[in-house]
């Protein structure tokens, strides 16, 4: 269940840079009815959080998630009910009364024309369940009521579960590699690691975000890719190590490790290589204009460099996820 209004008319035709009124408003009534149906199959009930005692929840689990040192939680509870108060998003996913993800979002330039969203979280006992994506819908549904344009975020670039849940399944597009972006963050998850991460687009009135959010996404098919043509631009050797590759053809793919978190606690030297070496491919790549295209399931960010004029979805052509 969802707090959104229901369906409305069909979808028209939209132009992403400027949509009329009319397409806004079907805009947001479509996202409505896919956010309530991302929610059923979630079996959670989602709606903003203004209360103060559901605000003191969504703190709590924050914590629970990050597991703050010291310095301070990922967001504090003043800053959660100042930004509830004054019109930004404060999203909630409920188990019956029980708080099981939220997402936290504000406003940014051009003013009320695009929201950042900050943070997000699902608790353990949720995992499995798509409550982050029913999360997604929902904080797009929200926002295109409102006007919202384009939701930009960030994310981790070696984490393999987060890049594939935002390029394919939601089909965002990173925009800008920036490098240890947060600084020194002394946490559960980030402890001893700089913070790079991919600034995010998610252009809310797009074709492709559209068919996404409705379940219909296509991941990219690396091995596709290097039968025509494609050139490793990172690799991976047998030991889990990062391996330089070359630059030598238009469509590059670049690898992640399995699982970097993982890394971080078995083999930290090996992880700080990961983040050197992805800094150095991929965050070179895209300053030089490259742009991400696509993610393989199986860990590689698919890119094409600046000139090609060749079409992309052939490169995200894939089967269904299973």
């Amino acid at each position: 269940m969802t707090d959104v209004p229901p369906a409305g008319s069909a979808m028209p035709v939209l132009d992403p840079d400027q949509p009329t009124r009319e397409a806004i408003r079907a805009a947001a009534d479509e996202a409505a009815a896919q956010a309530a149906a991302a929610a059923a199959a979630a079996k959670t009930h989602l709606r903003e959080v203004t209360s103060g005692r559901e605000l003191d929840a969504v703190h709590d689990l924050f914590n629970v998630i990050w597991q703050p040192g010291p310095l301070g939680a990922p967001m504090t509870g003043e800053l959660l009910r100042a930004l509830a108060k004054s019109g930004n998003y404060v999203g909630g996913a409920f188990d019956g009364d029980e708080l099981i993800g939220a997402c936290v979002g504000f406003f940014g330039a051009p003013a009320d024309e695009a929201l950042h969203s900050h943070i997000a979280a699902v608790s353990n006992m949720a995992r499995g369940r798509s409550v982050g994506f029913a999360l997604k819908l929902h904080q797009r549904a929200w926002s295109l009521q409102r006007g919202v344009s384009a939701i930009h975020w960030t994310f981790d670039p070696l984490i393999r579960r987060n890049a594939y849940f935002n390029i394919v399944k939601l089909a965002a597009r990173p925009e800008e590699y920036l490098t240890n972006f947060y600084g020194g963050v002394h946490d559960a998850i980030n402890d001893g690691d700089d913070t790079d991460r991919l600034l995010t687009r998610w252009q809310l009135f797009g074709e492709p975000v559209r068919a996404a959010c409705a379940g219909d996404f296509t991941p990219a098919d690396a091995a596709s890719c290097r039968a025509v043509g494609a050139a490793v631009a990172l690799d991976r050797n047998p030991s889990g190590a990062p391996v330089p590759g070359t630059l030598a053809s238009s469509t590059l793919l670049v690898a992640v490790p399995p699982d970097i978190e993982r890394l971080r606690l078995t083999a930290p030297g090996t992880a700080k290589d990961w983040r050197a070496a992805l800094r150095e491919v991929l965050g070179t790549l895209m300053a030089e204009g490259a742009r991400v295209t696509g993610f393989d399931r199986s860990g590689w960010y698919i890119l094409r460099r600046p000139g090609d004029s060749r079409a992309t979805e052939s490169d995200m052509k894939s089967e269904e996820e299973r």
